[in-house]
């Protein structure tokens, strides 16, 4: 029997090896994280003409039969359109013991390309929820938000993690842990999870951020520290310790805070209240154990921020509290910690662009 918490690495490879999870190719070394799984592409992507959830009652091939407008083979490379709702069958599939979920998310550089990607999987009627006991297809829903994008089958845009049994820290844990391992630099700002803010007020110059152009090339994801930021964003710069946010704009920010994931516990960003403005911070989900740990080569690590602004123009102000960060109990130890073992691109990150860009 598993403990109760989010499955390490070793309890992932367990996984695959009893046929839980399981793929068209073999599942490679380098897609298992400290506490996650990385979900590969298909063949195949499919334009849609709306997103959509498949309901209780259908599979997603089912839906694809009523909304799909045409078939994109991704081999070689293929334009994902900028607007456009495109599914893409991954290559793994899952059959969940009983007590155990999943839950999926972006990948930290495809969140910061503000490509929207989401799991949906047969029967299901939430995004990026896998329900206990599932055993089916996997599907990717990729919509390009700011920059169309070149893919290709086997890239890695979602990764997933398992949950056994009830795995989230109350506040009261949360306290303790800060209090024996600090978990935030400052006073921890603790409500339903641990809150953020947002850094405009930087120690050096006047650059807060990015915004995103509107009319640019497109990016392609197999490309890394290849393309010239000024082609693609706008640098945001304040010396007021506050900016406007434009309704329909996407920027990259980052938390004044720097944050800390001890080795025995995972994280995931979650949206703050609405009441506190009307935008949407963070795709990109996860952290892994080790995130800005010490031991792990970190001295606390700052969340870069995924900003887009709905109905209104709306003043953001230094310090202003914008999401939260929940923290999980691991199952068990992980045999490799984010930025120590493994190659990790945004250990100690401060206001950073993905990898895709040239900086």
């Amino acid at each position: 029997m598993t403990q109760t918490g989010v499955l390490a690495d070793h309890q992932i490879r367990d996984m695959i090896a009893a046929g839980s999870i399981a793929a068209e190719a073999a599942i490679e070394d380098g897609q298992i994280q400290p506490a996650s799984l990385d979900l590969r592409l298909g063949q195949t992507a499919y334009r849609v003409r709306a997103s959509f959830l498949a309901g209780r009652q259908r599979t997603v091939k089912e839906r694809l039969e009523d909304f799909q407008m045409h078939a994109v083979e991704l081999e070689g490379g293929a334009v994902l359109e900028k607007g456009c709702v495109y599914v893409v069958p991954l290559m793994e599939r899952l059959t969940l013991p009983q007590g155990m979920t999943a839950a999926a998310s972006a990948k930290s550089s495809i969140g910061r390309l503000d490509l929207l990607t989401r799991i949906i999987t047969d029967h299901g009627i939430e995004f990026d929820r896998v329900p206990e006991g599932y055993d089916g297809p996997l599907y990717v829903e990729i919509c390009p938000r700011s920059f169309s994008v070149v893919a290709q089958p086997g890239q890695m845009l979602n990764q997933i993690i398992f949950r056994q049994g009830k795995t989230l820290m109350s506040d009261d844990d949360l306290r303790g842990l800060h209090a024996q391992t600090p978990i935030v630099s400052g006073e921890p700002v603790i409500s339903d999870g641990l809150g953020f803010s947002v850094d405009l007020r930087p120690n050096d110059g006047t650059l807060v951020g990015y915004r995103a152009k509107p009319h640019t090339g497109v990016v392609d994801l197999s490309k890394l520290n290849h393309y010239d930021p000024a082609e693609f964003w706008e640098e945001v710069h304040t010396k007021d310790g506050w900016i406007i946010l434009d309704p329909g704009a996407f920027y990259i920010l980052v938390s004044r805070e720097a944050i800390v994931i001890p080795p025995m516990q995972a994280a995931e960003m979650a949206p703050y209240l609405a009441m506190v403005g009307e935008f949407r911070v963070h795709y990109a989900g996860f952290f892994d154990p080790g995130f800005g740990y010490a031991d792990a080569g970190g001295s606390g690590s700052r969340g870069v921020l995924e900003v887009r602004c709905h109905e209104a123009p709306f003043v953001l102000e230094h310090g202003q509290v914008v999401g939260r960060l929940v923290y999980e109990h691991m199952a068990a130890m992980p045999a490799a910690l984010y930025g120590r073992e493994i190659k990790s691109n945004y250990q100690g990150q401060g206001l950073k662009l993905s990898k895709h860009f040239r900086g």
